[in-house]
Order: C-alpha cells, then structure tokens, then sequence
C-alpha cells in the first residue's frame, strides 16, 4: 500500500477516535466505551474463517521466533494481504513490534493462535506501532512511531496506566506491551487486568473472540478481519505458506443465523424471524424506526411484533433473570451499574445473539463473547417460584 494510503488510514483512524472521544455520557443502546481500542475506519473483510491449524492449537517449541525478516524490495518493508485482500506494506519498526509478541510469546508457552490474537491485537489498536499519547506528556518523550488520542492508551496494545496496564514507560516498551497482553502466570499484572492466558477457556474461542476478551473494545467487531494478515506475519517469518483459503473473506452463501431448535416454541421463532429481517440496519442513537435504530430500539421493534410490549430503555426490568437462556430471550452486556447494563440484544443460540452494535457495523448477528458482562433476560417463561 503506497505511503499515502497508509497516511489516509491513520488519518481517518485518530478522526473516528476524537468523535468516539466526544460520547460522553450513554444511553442504554449505545455500545460502552470501555477500553482503549482504536479505530482504523475501513470496510470490514468479513472474515468468519479462524484458519487455525493444528499446530497452532498446541504451544510453540523450539527457537523463538524472530521479528519478519525485510523482503528484498530495498525498503526493508514487507508486503502482507491486510483485509479484503489488499496489500499492507509493513517497514522495519513494525515489524520489530510484530516480533516483539512473537519472542515474548514462545518462552511463555502461548500457542501460535495466541501469538495470532495478539498480533491480530496490535494491527487493529495501532497498526504495529508504538504510540504516544499527548494526554500522558511522559510518554511523548519516550520512542513511538507515532500519535494516539484514546483516553491515556498507549503502546502497541493501547493499553492504560490508569487501568493498571502498566507504567506509562512500561506501556511504552514493545516487549512489555506483549508480556502484559499475554499475562498469565508470568505476567506483569497477576491477572488484573487479566491477559489472554488469563481468560479461561480462551483456546476453545474464536479469535476476535478472544481478543475482545482482553481488549473489552467498544468495537469488537473489527478484530476478527485482521486474522488471515497476522497469520501472514506469522508465515514470513517461518517461511511457510498460507493457504490460499485463509487469505479470502467468508463465502457469500456462509450461514447468516444459527440453526432454529425444532421443538422453539412459536412465539420464540417469531422473535427470531424478526431479528433476522432487522438484519443490515443501521445503528442511529436514540433511534426507533424500522432498520434506524439504537440497541433498545431494535429489541423494542422486535417484540412489538410478535404483540409484547417493552418500554424504550431498561427492558430487562419487564421480564426477569434465567441461566438457562433460550433463542428469542433478552441478552444484557456492558455492566455500567448496580443491575443496570448499556447493551441489549435478542439471544439467537449456539453463543449468538442478533444486536444494533454500533455505529460502524449496525445491526448483525454476533458472537455473544463480543461484549462483558452479559446476563440472560426472559420474558416468555413464567418466573420461578420464590
């Protein structure tokens, strides 16, 4: 990708993270801001294929793995697949940061799919780069490739001091940057904030999956399109292909809900229907009409379909608390309050859940993992007997 193009990018990036920057206070329906991501505003690739081998499932061995040696284009740079195909032109700092999780990551036993997550981790936080932060002072006079303007983010990972990532001149070191994202039992932090090694049962995720578990991103949606570009670093440097499969986004014809139990009640697969036909709308704050919507709208809309009538915010308050939530339940994420939670979607099974995430992306159906803090909701079981 020319310099300019790259240039483009970072520009529209810090534009999407001063207005994320503006949001203040939220209504329920509006994504949380709650972590340090940033932004890079381009189409998302689409990718739904993880394209993890066997090998990648089990820990690295052997030498510890380098940063991506150059190409020969007299640069130093290399040339990757970035989403959708289009080429991403690394120089030779981005690639140390790059390497730096891969040499972290082998001696504390992370899988490559872990070394895959973080990387995927880095591309999208801050495009491999270290980055310093005007609001945190310190860290400008500290090496970094360039500029962030999340909250105090910083580093590789934009991580924060003030949520007890780290120092600002840890956070502002690449090989720090990996030790605090993979944590563990080796880890800096003891498990607070927790790290990918922390997260339990994260080998059995999705990547994006695991990502947003550590990042708790506003946006977690925009990880899962870095998977085939990390697992590209990741070849160079070992020499190996990629298959061609893992460099492509998702078939047109993937699956665009989880199968319906044939025994769902009626009313539970009229839920469902309606979810999917609100599938592709926008996401308008405050919003409340058909395909123009907030969260809350959309589940609003939903239900007063099938006859049942919820209020405009709060919506969980209508039904009450399950463990054993079914397709067409209610599903709360995003705790910003004692009982009181800033996300709200239609629980569709196997993990999913149809939602308007936000701004970017609208409403889709979405791995439940994508967002913290979530608890099931039923209005269509009578409550347990006290």
């Amino acid at each position: 990708m020319p310099t300019t193009a790259l240039a483009a990018i970072a520009k529209a990036r810090l534009i999407q993270k001063a207005l994320a920057a503006l949001v203040v206070v939220v209504p329920v329906g509006m994504v949380a801001l709650l972590g340090g991501t940033s932004i890079l505003v381009a189409q998302i690739a689409g990718t739904s294929s993880s394209c993890t081998s066997a090998s990648q499932e089990s820990a690295s061995t052997g030498t510890a793995l380098q940063p991506a040696t150059p190409l020969s284009n007299g640069v130093g740079s290399i040339t990757i697949p970035g989403p959708g195909g289009v080429p991403l032109v690394l120089d030779p700092q981005q690639q140390s940061v790059a390497g730096s999780y891969m040499t972290v990551g082998q001696p504390l036993g992370v899988s490559e799919k872990g070394i895959q997550i973080a990387i995927m981790v880095a591309l999208q936080e801050s495009g491999l780069k270290m980055l310093a932060n005007p609001a945190v002072p310190e860290s400008l006079s500290m090496p970094h490739d360039g500029l962030g303007y999340d909250h105090d983010s910083l580093g590789s990972a934009q991580q924060r001091p003030s949520a007890g990532w780290g120092s600002v001149q840890e956070l502002m070191t690449p090989a720090y940057d990996a030790q605090a994202f993979f944590g563990g039992p080796r880890g800096p932090n003891h498990g607070s904030p927790p790290g990918l090694l922390d997260i339990p049962g994260w080998t059995s995720m999705g990547l994006g999956q695991a990502a947003q578990a550590v990042q708790v991103s506003a946006f977690p949606e925009l990880y899962e399109r870095w998977a085939p570009t990390a697992l590209a670093i990741m070849a160079s440097v070992n020499g190996t292909n990629v298959p061609q499969t893992c460099l492509q986004a998702a078939p047109a014809d993937a699956p665009s809900s989880p199968l319906v139990p044939a025994n769902l009640s009626g009313i539970r697969q009229a839920i469902l229907r309606y979810a999917q036909e609100g599938v592709g709308g926008s996401y308008v704050w405050g919003g409340m009409s058909f395909k123009a919507w907030d969260c809350s709208g959309y589940v609003q809309w939903i239900y007063a379909q099938v006859g049942i009538a919820l209020p405009r915010t709060e919506q969980w308050l209508a039904g009450h608390p399950t463990s054993a939530p079914q397709p067409g339940d209610l599903v709360v994420q995003n705790p910003d309050g004692p009982n009181h939670w800033g996300h709200v979607g239609i629980y569709a099974g196997a993990g999913m859940m149809y939602s308007a995430l936000n701004p970017t992306v609208g409403t889709l159906l979405h791995p439940v993992g994508w967002n913290p803090g979530t608890q099931y909701f039923t209005l269509l079981e009578p409550a347990p007997a006290a």
